[in-house]
């Protein structure tokens, strides 16, 4: 669902963008009437991405709040189990970090 959902803010992005580029490449091509339809249209597009943006925001947002309470209940649950889980990325960042 994140996968598909992605998928269409980069495709209304993109199509937003080839709108904004058009607009941009012709304005002094078209007659005022195409111009302002294909500045319609860019709004609308905006004003849709921001929207889709703004809820996809949300969303991951939602998530973050639900998995970090997960995590935390889990600590809550086995705190061993937790301090050898952050022990153990300890070691290897510090591996990491040494073979530079």
């Amino acid at each position: 669902m994140a996968s598909n959902t992605s998928e269409q803010l980069r495709a209304e992005l993109k199509s937003l963008a080839d709108t904004l580029e058009e607009v941009l490449q012709t304005s002094t091509d078209k007659p005022k009437a195409e111009l302002d339809k294909l500045r319609g249209k860019a709004e609308s597009l905006l004003k849709d991405t921001r929207e889709r943006l703004s809820d996809t925001g949300d969303k991951i947002a939602t998530q973050t709040k639900e998995i970090a309470g997960k995590a935390d209940d889990y600590v809550h649950d086995k705190p061993w189990t937790g301090v050898g889980i952050g022990a153990a990325v300890g070691v290897v960042i510090g591996v990491l970090l040494a073979r530079r």
